[in-house]
């Protein structure tokens, strides 16, 4: 399998523009979405930096860029004498904004789906709260820009899901943690993955701007409770918008009902 992704990619290496860096990030995406995609599973040996950058028909600088980029992203890991090994999946930085675009390049797993709800769920509103506590005018300012885009170009086009991006960066900024705030990249991936991967699925019907509205008018309000609500509220219409084959579900086995369920998420 690593044999023919290397032979497919080498052909297209060639006609590729943008010199160097656009050669090593590409061969770093392809590895990658081998690697998440499953077809190189955790614990495989990566060919040797001499074979490798042979194979894929590009220099061994290049080709040792692409395997730095992986690492950093824990996808793979690079040891004396053992070679470059396939990290297992617990080690992989999943709110990495490359790992998850690659995680939904194909239809991911239920349980990332319900994961990336789940995190939502958890730090989100918490923040909510805070901003409505901590936020300043700039933050305000930088909040209703973002909403203004979103209703201006619709999540259907990438301006749109850039502001809704912009949003969640500056709600999470109000909250003037610094840990936090050192979630943003995280965050603002995970929001554009599922958005995109709903959108891919089926077209979203729903207005989301009029959710994200009530958020804001709570922090601006300085009402940390109606924040948190809101906040939760968007996140389960934002579950109920993706196509029901996908939505999470309760654990197999759980006595949990789905209705309690969404009311949990």
């Amino acid at each position: 399998m690593a044999n023919r992704v290397a032979r497919r990619m080498a052909a297209e290496l060639p006609r590729i523009a943008g010199g160097h860096l656009r050669v090593h990030g590409t061969i770093a995406r392809e590895i990658g979405l081998s690697i998440v995609s499953g077809r190189l599973r955790p614990g495989h040996v990566l060919d040797g930096e001499i074979e490798a950058s042979s194979r894929w028909r590009v220099s061994r600088t290049a080709y040792r860029e692409a395997i730095r980029i992986l690492s950093a992203k824990g996808l793979i890991q690079s040891r004396p004498r053992t070679g470059t090994r396939v990290s297992a999946i617990s080690d992989w930085h999943l709110l990495d904004p490359d790992v998850l675009v690659w995680v939904f390049t194909h239809v991911p797993k239920p349980e990332v789906i319900h994961g990336l709800f789940e995190l939502r769920t958890i730090v989100e509103p918490a923040a909510a709260a805070l901003a409505a506590a901590r936020r300043t005018q700039s933050h305000l300012t930088d909040m209703r820009r973002a909403l203004d885009a979103m209703a201006f170009h619709t999540l259907d086009k990438a301006e749109g899901r850039e502001a809704d991006k912009a949003f969640h960066a500056a709600l999470l900024a109000a909250t003037a943690n610094p840990f936090v705030i050192s979630l943003t990249n995280g965050v603002t991936a995970a929001v554009n993955a599922l958005t995109e991967f709903k959108q891919r699925l089926a077209k979203i019907e729903r207005d989301p701007v009029p959710d994200h509205l009530r958020v804001y008018d709570a922090i601006a309000a300085k009402d940390a409770e109606a924040a948190r609500e809101a906040m939760i509220r968007l996140i389960r219409l934002a579950v109920l918008d993706m196509h029901i084959k996908q939505r999470p579900r309760p654990p197999s086995g759980s006595r949990i009902t789905e209705a309690a369920y969404f009311i949990l998420m």
